[in-house]
């Protein structure tokens, strides 16, 4: 927690979600799901905009209502900059879309679960009726890392429905931060001569991940949410050839689908429904996604679809001071 804070505070409640979608699916998830649903001081959430933070990959919403150390979590901050006048009131639901296999991309997957559709069809709809807040036009989605991928997918496959959002850091140009990643996963692999459901097996079952288990994880997660197949242990097929890393055309197409630089090229003029939208990254960013957002930002500004476009001298991690860019734009838009 940031000492010296006068900031009046602000409440967080809440909510328990039993899915229907999520009932029966693939990887066996628990579907009684939890929203911890932050309320600024003095407010019931009344007539209020609402906000879905979507959390990153290894991570989940509720985690972002945690004590911190040297910094703030996210009530904190909301209380700050709503106190300060910096942004006007807002409810923000921090929902948990945590996965057996880590964390989630927000799309719909045979594998992962149909979590684009419990996120339009479950979890906003149920914040929205406990706290009469949100409705058309004053909902928007922000995320960072696979929140970020999320935030920026959504606005692409549903304008309709999110009016702003906020893409910070978020998973794009796939080529650059997935491809060279795969000769790490066919080397961890390997001691389990090729087979994907003994590794997961192992990594289940030790006391400590190691961190290089945790991307082996994040990149065996991706095939499993971009191109998944029921057929298999977990869902998961690689888009690469086991012995020679070759690219497979046709599982590394149905990675490209996903890619928000190709939904953009299908979808981009759906942006322009959007209120607001924020896209940053760090110019340092260790996964290559600054080049994506780049080219993210030229695709947009060549259609003429309005946005906030920022770089800043940092890279992937610990970044959440971010947020004090994106929040105050989009709630003002919202409001």
């Amino acid at each position: 927690m940031r000492s010296g804070s006068t900031a009046p505070h602000g409440s967080v409640q809440t909510l328990w979600l039993d899915s229907r979608l999520l009932q029966s699916n693939f990887l066996g998830d628990d579907p009684h799901r939890r929203i911890d649903v932050y309320l600024p001081h003095g407010h019931n959430g009344a007539e209020l905009p609402l906000l879905v933070d979507l959390a990153g990959f290894l991570s989940g919403g509720p985690v972002h209502n945690n004590w911190k150390g040297f910094g703030e979590n996210l009530p904190e901050r909301l209380d700050r900059l709503i106190a300060a006048g910096t942004m006007p009131p807002v409810v923000v639901a921090m929902p948990d879309c945590f996965t057996r296999l880590g964390g989630n991309q927000y799309i719909n997957s045979a594998v992962m679960g149909p979590w684009a559709d419990v996120l339009l069809q479950e979890v906003v709809p149920l914040v929205e009726q406990s706290f009469s807040c949100g409705g058309s036009g004053r909902r928007g989605v922000f995320g960072k890392s696979s929140g970020g991928y999320g935030a920026i997918v959504h606005a692409l496959l549903h304008p309709q429905f999110w009016s702003a959002a906020a893409c910070h850091s978020g998973d794009m140009g796939f080529e650059l931060m997935f491809l060279s990643e795969f000769p790490g996963v066919l080397r961890a692999l390997a001691p389990y001569d090729m087979n994907i459901r003994a590794w997961l097996d192992n990594f289940f079952s030790k006391h400590k991940q190691k961190s290089g288990d945790l991307h082996t994880l994040l990149l065996l997660a991706m095939c499993a949410s971009f191109d998944p197949d029921i057929s298999l242990p977990f869902g998961i097929r690689l888009p690469v050839d086991h012995h020679t890393c070759e690219i497979i055309p046709e599982r590394w197409h149905n990675f490209l689908r996903w890619d928000p630089l190709k939904l953009a090229e299908e979808h981009g003029a759906g942006l322009k429904q959007l209120k607001a939208l924020f896209i940053d990254c760090g110019t340092f960013d260790q996964y290559n996604l600054l080049y994506g957002a780049r080219r993210l930002h030229r695709q947009l500004e060549q259609r003429g679809i309005s946005h906030v476009y920022e770089e800043f001298k940092d890279d992937h991690s610990s970044i959440d001071y971010r947020l004090d860019r994106s929040l105050p734009l989009l709630c003002k838009a919202l409001s």
